[in-house]
């Protein structure tokens, strides 16, 4: 079973969002990086990108293939996680700390799913 922490809200493309102040924190969820297997690059968004839910907005690189990260919400990138061009493994290690990207102007946030929806799909994936 994935961690799923309940303070977050989901994609069922598996990321995970944490809003906070309007600002809101994307991410890979634990389910993602250990279907993804270990990451070895991830290419990176950039500050002023507009993202739309349901699109890619960045990909990542493991040693299985290459997966589009897509964006749980429509918005605009204000900042972006350059520590994980050096360290995407970190996403592995600690999925829910190695965040991608921060989104403003947000909106459609209507698909998101609370954790145990997420959950629910999770295991519904497996």
């Amino acid at each position: 079973m994935a961690n799923v922490p309940e303070n977050l809200t989901y994609a069922k493309s598996h990321e995970w969002v944490s809003e906070q102040d309007g600002t809101y924190t994307i991410g890979l969820t634990d389910f993602a990086q250990d279907a993804l297997g270990d990451l070895v690059f991830i290419n990176l968004p950039q500050e002023g990108d507009e993202v739309k839910a349901g699109e890619a907005f960045c990909d990542v690189e493991s040693v299985k293939a290459v997966s589009d990260v897509f964006s749980p919400v429509t918005g605009t990138v204000i900042e972006v996680n350059e520590d994980l061009a050096d360290a995407p493994e970190s996403i592995n290690e600690k999925p829910y700390d190695a965040w991608i990207a921060r989104v403003g102007d947000v909106t459609d946030t209507e698909e998101l799913l609370d954790a145990a929806a997420y959950a629910e799909f999770c295991e519904n994936q497996e």
